[in-house]
């Protein structure tokens, strides 16, 4: 029933706009834009059009290979590993303004960790189909990132630092299938906005069990008063097109997952019983001549009682991850693409979770070398946690260095 939903309302949106006239070139990125694009890239990676132009085909990959020294109260250890490490493929099939995005992983981190019988490798990440029947507007059919909160939004292969905040771990709604709905007015020199939208299964990427009739709905709204960012520079950290006139990004994003049966809606562990929950982020972004700055406010709630009990053991508890959280980061590129990049965040754990869970800060400096942009790059970053329980903190550190390269 889910998916007969789906397509019904898909195809309403579809039927409504065949008679638009074929899209050449969008007038701010210099391409057609894919607006589910997984991760910024540099270039346009290695790619073909059939003599009659009736399809195209892209193909890109990119690799973190990672070293982390990592120091607790109790213990140090050294971790070397491949981060992620990604295909994907883009292009159109009969029609330009029929775009497809098909996004693969193969690390072990990227694979979801141990699988059960039964369950679903994790293998897929994003397969999407864009419909643009103009300029304005975009609808997705298939599996790829909701609109949510911006640093998620953003690929892991254009963040500054090695990986995204604890905050972002914690509150994120991240991928899922349904069906997605953008409107864009976006101009260089103008005020631009962009409202998104979505209703999805609300139950994450890559799962099968569907038995209800629940569903996910997410709204965006994206303001740009001083015009849009040059080359897309809202979607990668870091102003690395050191923008001539000062750019200003604010977002706000709403998304209610109703009866979810993970602890982070989309995300997390399988609860004992379903629950409603709601996510809301409030973001800014402002770049200027190389600086960067960036702060978000991010919370999750529940209708119900977080707690879930197992009826055969009350001891056994399981919850939905409600609290809030806020995040600062901000950044300067030298001239000789030398960055350097400061985050702090905090994360606080609602009331009914306060006794599993503790109160978190996160400082971290971090200084990275651009060699082509994001698509090749060395970072490192040196991370202080403290967490706060029951007024007793515990604290750790690490030191990581980290690889990226892509095409």
């Amino acid at each position: 029933m889910k998916i007969f939903s789906f397509l019904v309302i898909f195809f309403s949106f579809s039927f409504s706009f065949l008679d638009a006239q074929i899209i050449k070139k969008d007038s701010i990125t210099n391409h057609l834009r894919l607006e589910n694009l997984p991760y910024y890239s540099y270039g346009r990676g290695i790619g073909m059009t059939s003599p009659d132009s009736i399809f195209q085909f892209n193909i890109r990959f990119r690799m973190q290979n990672r070293l982390t020294y990592l120091q607790t109260e109790d213990n140090k250890s050294i971790d070397g590993q491949i981060r992620r490490l990604r295909l994907r493929f883009d292009g159109f099939v009969g029609n330009p303004q029929f775009l497809y995005v098909i996004q693969l992983s193969f690390a072990p981190g990227d694979l979801g960790g141990f699988i059960e019988e039964g369950e679903n490798l994790q293998v897929i990440r994003d397969a999407a189909l864009t419909y643009v029947p103009n300029k304005n507007w975009r609808f997705i059919f298939g599996q790829t990132k909701l609109p949510g909160n911006r640093q998620r939004i953003v690929s892991s292969g254009a963040l500054q630092l090695t990986d995204r905040s604890v905050n972002n771990a914690r509150f994120n709604i991240d991928r899922d299938f349904g069906i997605q709905a953008y409107y864009l007015k976006q101009d260089l020199n103008k005020f631009s906005y962009a409202l998104k939208t979505a209703i999805s299964n609300g139950e994450g990427r890559n799962f099968t069990r569907n038995n209800d009739l629940n569903f996910a709905y997410t709204a965006k709204l994206e303001l740009m008063p001083f015009g849009a960012f040059n080359r897309d520079g809202n979607n990668f950290e870091g102003d690395l097109v050191r923008e001539k006139k000062p750019k200003l990004f604010l977002g706000g994003v709403f998304s209610q997952n109703n009866f979810a049966k993970k602890s982070q809606g989309q995300l997390g562990d399988d609860l004992f019983e379903s629950r409603t929950m709601t996510s809301t982020f409030l973001e800014s972004l402002v770049k200027y001549q190389g600086f960067s700055l960036a702060v978000c406010y991010m919370n999750r709630s529940t209708l119900r009682d977080p707690l879930t009990f197992n009826p055969l053991n009350s001891n056994d508890i399981r919850y939905v991850w409600t609290g809030e959280g806020m995040d600062y980061q901000g950044s300067y590129l030298f001239p000789k693409n030398y960055e350097l990049i400061l985050r702090y965040s905090e994360i606080k754990p609602y009331h009914r979770i306060s006794n599993f869970e503790p109160k978190r800060q996160e400082f971290t400096l971090g200084l990275t070398k651009y060699l082509w942009e994001h698509a090749f790059k060395l970072q490192s970053e040196v991370t202080f946690q403290q967490a706060n329980h029951f007024n007793q903190n515990t604290n750790q550190w690490y030191f990581r260095f980290q690889l990226e390269m892509g095409i």
